[in-house]
């Protein structure tokens, strides 16, 4: 922490003022010798996530989703082809309920199709509809531009670096996980 600034200082020398900070001082004056080093990054990975959950992604609300409901969706377009429901709930990090919520609205407003297995009649498959597949490609660009707002504030470079620096992270916690990898 810097003198007097209020503002922690991480460890390549950057100076913060953001929650965490507040949160990582409160922590050190109660425990001073406790090593609060991956609150810094845990702590601001989980703020993040909650923030840009708050903000419920303006072009998905616009469109009368949820950001669920549009990973679902995504899913199925980009992929191509048909899938279950497990394998949904695999590609989007759902329950299998949570998947089955989410299928039951989506087919409702039309957007997905269920078909049963011939061979098993306990699985089925799911696939765009075209109105889910238009609404899909109409919605991508305008996410993409909110989501690059979003981001503005950090300079093109350190983005990269940003996201390459999470891509370490999240491979490692899925192979600590047992989770399956790209």
């Amino acid at each position: 922490m810097t003198a007097g600034s209020g503002r922690t200082a991480t460890g390549n020398g950057a100076v913060l003022g953001d929650t965490v900070s507040k949160v990582v001082r409160q922590w050190q004056s109660v425990h001073p010798g406790l090593d609060t080093a991956p609150m810094e990054i845990i702590g601001r990975v989980n703020r993040c996530a909650a923030l840009l959950q708050q903000a419920e992604d303006a072009p998905l609300r616009r469109a009368g989703l949820t950001r669920p409901e549009f990973d679902v969706l995504g899913t199925l377009r980009r992929t191509g082809h048909e899938l279950t429901p497990s394998e949904i709930a695999r590609e989007t990090f759902a329950s299998g309920a949570a998947v089955t919520k989410r299928l039951k609205v989506l087919t409702e407003r039309g957007l997905v199709e269920r078909r049963g297995d011939t061979r098993d009649r306990r699985v089925a498959h799911v696939r765009l509809t075209d109105t889910g597949r238009d609404l899909v490609d109409a919605v991508l660009p305008e996410q993409l531009a909110y989501e690059t707002a979003v981001l503005s504030g950090v300079d093109a470079d350190r983005q990269r670096e940003l996201a390459r620096l999470l891509g370490e992270l999240l491979l490692q916690l899925e192979g600590r996980l047992g989770l399956p990898r790209a």
